[in-house]
């Protein structure tokens, strides 16, 4: 099945250059009908600027927290400057109320193509 995101430039270039292959979201209702296997087509907010990719996994956690101790800096968004990755930069997206209420979820990218 095709899905709509939208991304800030930021991640969308690192998704676009291979730099990124998790995105990371907040477990809600839109994301929870996310299956392995789907396509995300990115429309980045600054240009419009679009591509593509599929749901490779879908990593599930109670909060960023964790996800950040589970998954590797380098995946999701911090490739060169790992030591820098911090739960806490999650916060400018979502409230802790948020979280508490959905959940977090990595979602793995693979077969990333611009459109």
């Amino acid at each position: 099945m095709k899905r709509f995101m939208k991304l800030a430039r930021a991640p969308f270039d690192a998704i676009k250059n291979g730099e990124k292959s998790i995105e990371l979201r907040l477990y809600d209702e839109k994301r929870r009908a996310l299956c392995v296997g789907d396509e995300i087509e990115f429309t980045c907010t600054d240009g419009g600027e679009k591509l593509s990719a599929r749901v490779s996994a879908l990593h599930v956690f109670r909060d960023f927290k964790e996800l950040y101790e589970a998954l590797p800096a380098s995946e999701t968004g911090y490739k060169g400057r790992e030591e820098s990755a911090d739960y806490r930069d999650m916060y400018a997206y979502y409230t802790q109320d948020e979280i508490d209420v959905c959940g977090v979820v990595g979602i793995g990218l693979c077969e990333i193509k611009p459109l």
